[in-house]
């Protein structure tokens, strides 16, 4: 029988990849980061600089909520 040392590993970074980005990257569909900024949000269309793509974490965790159910 091993230890519980030996069980886990010794980083805290998970072991695998998180579900979210596997389910992104297996289903072709584009990531936060891969969208063009577009001078506005993605999600609620309030007018941005051309560098961010939303005008805040709410609107894009509303994104990707989205997303994954149009899937």
């Amino acid at each position: 029988m091993e230890t519980t040392h030996d069980s886990f590993p010794d980083s805290a970074l998970p072991v695998e990849p998180p579900l979210a980005k596997v389910a992104a990257s297996a289903s072709g569909m584009p990531t936060r980061a891969s969208l063009p900024a577009k001078g506005s949000c993605w999600y609620c269309e309030k007018p941005l600089d051309s560098v961010r793509r939303f005008c805040g974490k709410p609107c894009a965790d509303s994104f990707d909520e989205e997303a994954e159910f149009t899937r």
